[in-house]
């Protein structure tokens, strides 16, 4: 109370003093502002001071009498200006002719401007007033100021009386408090005020709001405090308060423990229908009064609470594992046993997920869909339920079709007694009922607007039936299957399309060539469809290029994106062009493709697709390759050996910036090129090296075929969930014998022409194909003569016998034919006309030493 009162005085006299202060500050403001002004004014107008402005020499008329006036007027300053706030005058003369500081806008236009600021001479108020002529034009302007601290001082006189006041009156609050709390001290025996408030509380609480029961009772077994839960529990008489605990009709027990004063923890003892557990003290342990102090619990709804408690924990750990194990995967089957797994034995005996066929498939429901058992489970086998993968219609009145039809759950607590489910199948439901299945809750699978199926949970081995509460927690685990079930139903949608995309991209068969027996894989990730890709492609000469790409990522995306990539090389592949001018040109497409993309903002950019070309010549053996950015190749020699083709490795596609090289290798007859994607040889548990020696050890242990090649890679090298797509080509090499080519030089003379024509005709003779005698004279005739006229030396002819008669004439001119149509009136020009007319295709192959003229006849 002494700090308290101590406290209110010192805030009044704190509120007193600032309330002062702030009224002195405001009367010292307002008197600055009224004098200023009026002096400004009564300046202004005064006699004289517009003939002075306009005087040649207004500081020689004005600067005496404006000293005069402002020491009679007691202000800080007056000044005289122009209208432009040039100072005539001014208490300090050097500041006489500069520029005034201060608002003088409003006097310009002839009003007044009173303002507040901080000068140079402290925090001052001045005013601002206009000298006008008759006619109302402003002539100058007159200022007058004054500061703040020589106008006040009421303040300062006034705090030492009020400060007075206030130590008196504390000294007065202090004393009678003092008083007051002597006398209090005396009266509670040293108890405070907020000691005795809370001592009061506790006892109201204890008697009136405590859920447990208190009894008080005296050395000489009477009961001296018994709060209302107590009377509740023992259901004790009104006035069992000073009567002796053993003549309250307590049972025995109860009494001879009270009466005792023994120490009890948790004693039971059974009261009524009530089941209570006591604990008794004894109160003078510690020198306090006789007698002892006894509370009590009613056990028996502390034991139906606990169960209730249970119940709904058991509930929150089912509902907790099943947001845990449900759509581990993207599988709609597996999402729907993970369900039943969860389900059973903890909620249901068993459970069944019915799902339409459509969503199976990853569609969306469609009207007159049939139902599709795809999980069932169980606490035992044999259950007369559908069996799992059976096609179901319900009937209309059944459970299952009233829970797809309204959306919402459906209980049927007693099935022997509900006609609308013995109505689907009355010989199996009555084999259900046989079998002990009493009960059932159905309830749809619901993701949004749509719904996907339905789900059955079926009670047996528990005798009590399922009950309201439980259809919501039924609701709340379909709930969270659903989710699941419609994520992976939309992943096995979008899979499927980016699969069948995928797959309509990819080669469907290899086409028919000579020079290499090839034996392709291709796995795609289980995580989604993803880029990889692989292609033959014959070319001209009987030569066979070999592609292998990677585009990184999944989806449709890297789908589409492959295609195009494939679909280009086909195209460049056409050109007969080197693998490193091939890479160069794929690698100018992926930068228009980014590009375009970028600047449409409609997708993502290639940046990271990898490609590997090789041509293989199956007259030279010799293989040229280029790479951009993808593991080399890898060949196995006749003789077993193992080598990794040693050779530039190239910027992936769409860097841009650095060259691509060509690297050549000699392949014996029976050689195999392995041409492979980072899929075969890296993942999370290894590196690229790790992955390339195992493939060297694979393959050092594959068999001598292709196909055996394939096997034993994949079969050790295979991860058992690829994350990425996996292509795999191996290619065994041919040669085209001495007896299936005939070359010879020709000299660069027209009438050699003759011998040319002589030449083939006995070749074609040798291999049985004097049927193109014929048109090959022709072909060969114009393909030379043009290598005569136009071409440098050497010049050479060569045939190949292989899947068609391949003709080529080589020369060491840089000009490329053009094919032409001929005038009437022309004389020449119609040579490459006929030779694309007598042969099924031709074209120009360019070497680092000439180019080839090539024409192709398919054989008889």
């Amino acid at each position: 109370m002494f700090v308290l009162n101590v406290v209110i005085v010192l805030l009044l006299v704190v509120a007193a003093a600032v309330a002062l202060v702030l009224q002195v500050r405001h009367d010292t403001t307002a008197e600055a502002r009224n004098r200023s002004l009026a002096v400004a004014e009564t300046y202004a107008h005064s006699p004289g001071i517009r003939a002075a402005l306009r005087s040649a020499h207004p500081t020689a008329l004005l600067q005496p009498s404006a000293e005069a006036a402002r020491k009679a007027a007691k202000v800080d300053f007056i000044v005289v200006m122009n209208t432009q706030g040039i100072r005539y005058t001014h208490p300090n003369p050097a500041r006489i002719g500069q520029q005034f500081v201060g608002t003088l806008g409003p006097a310009q236009q002839g009003n007044t401007v009173v303002e507040e600021i901080d000068g140079t001479i402290g925090r001052l108020v001045q005013a601002v007033v206009p000298v006008k002529a008759p006619d109302g034009k402003v002539e100058g302007l007159v200022s007058a100021g004054i500061t703040t601290e020589h106008v006040g001082g009421a303040a300062e006189r006034q705090l030492p009386l009020m400060l007075g006041a206030a130590a008196a009156g504390l000294g007065l609050a202090t004393a009678g408090t003092a008083l007051v709390s002597r006398r209090l001290l005396r009266q509670t025996h040293g108890l405070g005020p907020n000691e005795m408030t809370r001592m009061y509380e506790h006892h109201d609480a204890v008697l009136h709001s405590v859920r447990e029961g208190v009894l008080i009772v005296g050395g000489d077994g009477d009961l001296l405090l018994a709060n209302d839960e107590a009377r509740r529990l023992l259901d004790l008489p009104v006035d069992a308060e000073g009567r002796n605990v053993r003549d309250l009709g307590l049972d025995p027990g109860t009494a001879e423990l009270l009466a005792s004063g023994r120490v009890a923890t948790d004693e039971v003892f059974l009261v009524g229908d009530r089941l209570l557990a006591v604990n008794h003290r004894p109160t003078d342990l510690a020198g306090g009064p006789a007698g002892s102090v006894a509370t009590l619990r009613d056990s028996t709804e502390l034991r139906a609470l606990s169960g209730r408690a249970e119940v709904a924990r058991e509930r929150l750990d089912m509902i907790y594992a099943a947001g845990v194990r449900i759509g581990t995967s993207l599988d709609v089957t597996r999402t729907a046993e993970e369900l039943t797994d969860i389900a059973v034995p903890q909620f249901a005996d068993f459970a069944t997920v019915d799902l339409f066929d459509s969503v199976i498939d990853g569609g969306e429901p469609k009207p007159g869909d049939v139902l599709h058992r795809i999980a069932s489970g169980g606490i035992h086998r044999g259950a007369p339920l559908y069996p799992l993968g059976s096609r179901i219609k319900f009937v209309a009145s059944s459970p299952h079709a009233r829970s797809l039809a309204t959306g919402r759950a459906v209980l049927e607590p007693s099935l022997d007694r509900a006609p609308g489910w013995r109505a689907q199948d009355r010989e199996r439901t009555e084999q259900v009922v046989e079998y002990g299945i009493h009960s059932l809750i159905t309830v749809p699978v619901r993701a949004g607007s749509l719904t996907l199926g339905v789900v059955g949970f079926w009670r047996s081995q528990r005798p009590e039936p399922f009950h309201e509460d439980e259809v919501t927690l039924a609701e709340e685990l379909v709930a969270r299957a659903a989710v699941s079930i419609d994520n992976a139903r939309r992943y096995t949608r979008e899979h499927s399309t980016a699969e069948a995309l995928q797959r309509s991209l990819l080669p469907r068969s290899l086409p028919e060539q000579n020079a290499l027996d090839v034996v392709y894989r291709y796995l795609p990730a289980q995580a989604g469809v993803g880029g990889d890709w692989f292609d033959v492609v014959p070319l001209s000469g009987a030569r066979v290029a070999l592609v292998v790409g990677d585009v990184v990522g999944h989806g449709l995306h890297a789908a589409a994106t492959m295609g195009r990539l494939r679909t280009a090389v086909n195209n460049f592949a056409a050109l007969d062009l080197a693998p490193a001018e091939l890479l160069a040109l794929l690698d100018e497409l992926v930068n228009r493709i980014d590009q375009d993309e970028s600047a449409e903002g409609a997708g993502a950019p290639v940046t990271g697709a990898t490609c590997l070309y090789a041509v293989y010549d199956p007259v030279s053996r010799r293989c040229s390759l280029a790479r951009a950015g993808h593991p080399p190749p890898a060949v196995i020699r006749p003789d077993g050996q193992v080598d990794f083709v040693d050779m530039p490795a190239g910027p992936p596609l769409g860097i841009g910036g650095l060259p691509f090289e060509t690297a050549e290798v000699e392949l014996a007859e029976g050689s195999r090129l392995v041409l492979y994607t980072d899929g075969l040889v890296e993942d999370r548990e290894r590196d690229i090296d790790e992955g390339l020696e195992l493939l060297r050890d694979a393959l050092g242990r594959a068999g001598d075929s292709p196909e055996a090649t394939c096997r034993t890679v994949l079969d050790e090298l295979l991860p058992e969930q690829p994350g990425d797509d996996i292509a795999v080509l191996v290619a065994r090499t041919r040669v085209l014998g001495a007896d299936q080519v005939a070359e010879w030089e020709v000299p660069m003379d027209p009438a050699a022409v003759q011998d040319v024509r002589s030449r083939v005709t006995r070749q074609l003779a040798e291999w049985d194909l004097a049927e193109l005698a014929f048109t090959s004279e022709l072909i060969l005739s114009e393909l030379v003569t043009n290598g005569i006229r136009y071409g440098g030396a050497p010049l050479r002819v060569r045939l190949l016998r292989d899947r068609s008669l391949i003709c080529e004439v080589f020369d060491t001119g840089s000009t490329s034919p053009h094919l032409r149509h001929a005038a009437t009136t022309d004389e020449g020009g119609r040579g490459l006309f006929l030779v694309a007319q007598l042969a099924e295709r031709w074209g120009t192959r360019y070497t680092p030493d000439g180019k080839f003229i090539w024409a192709e006849q398919p054989l008889p």
